[in-house]
């Protein structure tokens, strides 16, 4: 099965070929030391409980998207990021395809929400809001697991 399709291009003529790729996205699992974990309200569709996190920009490193999201949706700054693991259930976003590099952090500062976050709250690790977006229930549950193994 190929990914790739072919149109004309409109100033040429020529055959281009476009391929469909999954998008690349980062989540941020900001743990507030003995708090708990930072979530986001999101403001937009898919409504509902997020770990921080977004698209990551053409010529960004996923670690310096990571940083981006976090201060833009939580105004905090990241300790100690760490590459967590990645997900990549075609179906584990309702928009499209796509490929999620889950970091973990220490947040620094006074979390407060930002850009596409419609509310933030701090919730233990046993206390979560059921209503969680994408498969970020799944990664807290893995994430619950392997803090519980240290």
């Amino acid at each position: 099965m190929s990914n790739a399709r072919e149109e004309l291009c409109p100033r040429c003529g020529h055959v281009v070929r476009l391929y469909r790729n999954p998008l690349l996205t980062v989540d941020i699992i900001i743990e507030m030391p003995g708090q708990g974990i930072v979530l986001i309200e999101r403001k937009n569709p898919p409504f509902g409980w997020a770990i921080p996190g977004g698209f990551v920009d053409y010529g960004e490193s996923l670690e310096a998207a990571a940083i981006r999201e976090a201060r833009e949706e939580t105004g905090m700054d990241l300790v100690n990021l760490k590459q967590f693991h990645a997900y990549s259930d075609p179906q584990r976003d309702p928009r499209g395809h796509t490929v999620s590099v889950v970091f973990t952090a220490l947040g620094n500062g006074v979390p407060k929400a930002g850009d596409d976050a419609k509310n933030l709250q701090i919730f233990s690790l046993d206390r979560l809001p059921e209503n969680l977006v994408f498969d970020h229930a799944l990664i807290l549950s893995h994430y619950s697991q392997a803090k519980s193994k240290r």
